[in-house]
């Protein structure tokens, strides 16, 4: 018999994983917030023995512009929306200010560190898999510096979450020749395909979800996808949203989270939840606080079901 598993994994991007959405200007005391949270992140899991994987832009790696400039991949996206293009982007605003924004290698030395923390691959530039104008060409050129850039700092790359959910089948091959054993895939839910179109009645039934619906979020190992001998295939469970300021809101989805926890536990299933250190970034204390609800909750399953904490490279199905 297996036991249930709550699976964490973090999008750990910085202003990359934003800088096409917001003025990079508007949110310093965002991502310093960001930044600031991130040991506490790692102290909570320590305090609970809950294992993570920290999927990290391959940018954040960089000590400062010049490391940057020398790091640009031989083959760039060429994507049809040049605003999407984190080259062109950071090339528009390079100066020591904004280094803070874009670069993490203490942070990232910092999760290496801490017990149970596996840190996995956002790609290099948080490159769109299923945008129009980007190759497999580009993206292999990516995953590659990637790889040279945590094996500077003796990382191995094991795990990828693919940016924007933009999950594509048909990089798997490239992802195993690099190395990687696991990727994070979206859940079945209709509202979670096509990502990159991300229609409005998606957005409307993605939030709705966080709150209401079906518990159809675990899965058993057997659901595990297996692509081929090497690498494996995750779903994600469930976003966990950000502090909303509004009590009936967050209560209903924090108990939410808690009986999909509870079910997982119950019938050995596997529950993955998954957010962005930047989304605690308006209101840190408050989604710090949140966040320990939810760990403590999981130390009492673990008390009463044994429940395991798992990084995404340590789930791995029967054969692996």
């Amino acid at each position: 018999m297996e036991n249930g598993s709550l699976v964490i994994s973090l999008d750990f991007e910085l202003l990359w994983g934003v800088f096409d959405k917001v003025a990079y200007n508007e949110k310093i005391d965002y991502f310093e917030n960001t930044r600031q949270l991130i040991p506490s992140l790692l102290q909570l899991f320590d305090k609970y023995d809950v294992h993570s994987t920290w999927a990290t832009v391959g940018m954040l790696f960089n000590n400062n512009w010049d490391e940057w400039n020398a790091n640009i991949p031989e083959y760039l996206p060429n994507y049809n929306n040049e605003k999407l293009s984190p080259y062109r982007f950071g090339k528009s605003i390079q100066s020591k200010k904004t280094e803070k924004l874009c670069f993490a290698p203490d942070l990232i030395k910092s999760i290496k560190n801490t017990k149970g923390q596996e840190i996995g691959t956002h790609t290099y530039s948080h490159y769109y898999c299923l945008e129009p104008g980007q190759d497999s060409l580009a993206f292999k050129a990516d995953l590659e510096k990637a790889t040279k850039l945590a094996s500077n700092l003796e990382i191995e790359l094991k795990s990828l979450v693919f940016p924007r959910n933009q999950y594509n089948s048909a990089y798997l091959e490239i992802c195993e020749k690099s190395g990687l054993n696991v990727v994070r895939t979206n859940p079945d839910n209709w509202y979670w395909q096509n990502t990159q179109k991300d229609s409005l009645i998606q957005k409307i039934f993605r939030t709705g979800d966080a709150y209401f619906g079906l518990q159809d979020k675990t899965y058993k190992s057997s659901e595990i996808h297996r692509f081929s001998s090497q690498i494996t295939g995750q779903k994600a469970s469930r976003l966990l949203r950000p502090y909303s300021g509004k009590k009936f809101l967050d209560s209903l989805k924090l108990q939410r989270i808690y009986r999909e926890m509870e079910y997982a536990a119950q019938h050995e299933e596997h529950y993955h939840l998954w957010w962005h250190p930047h989304n605690f970034g308006d209101s840190p204390a408050k989604n710090i606080r949140e966040l320990e609800g939810i760990l403590g909750f999981y130390k009492k399953l673990k008390n009463k079901y044994n429940m395991q904490s798992l990084n995404m490279n340590e789930l791995k199905p029967k054969g692996f």
